[in-house]
């Protein structure tokens, strides 16, 4: 390894719309906007994690996609 130092460029300019799209936080769903700002964490058996991730990939969407929909479906919003 030589001594030299190669210095490193100056930090670009930031996009002002990549910015601002970056901070919502946002994923498009079926054509809808929704945003998602809570993680919830739960301890599961590697035997049912392996369960539902082979559902998940049978049924062809993600994980946190299918546990979305179970959950909206089991926690339906309650409207006055």
């Amino acid at each position: 390894m030589s001594g030299k130092r190669i210095g490193i460029g100056a930090r670009p300019m930031a996009n002002p719309q990549a910015e601002t799209w970056i901070r919502q936080g946002t994923s498009i769903d079926n054509g809808k906007v929704e945003r998602y700002s809570a993680r919830l964490t739960l301890d599961i058996t590697p035997a049912l994690r392996t369960r539902i991730k082979l559902t998940a990939f049978s049924q062809g969407v993600t994980v946190a996609e299918m546990l979305r929909d179970l959950l909206e479906r089991q926690f339906p919003e309650l409207k006055p």
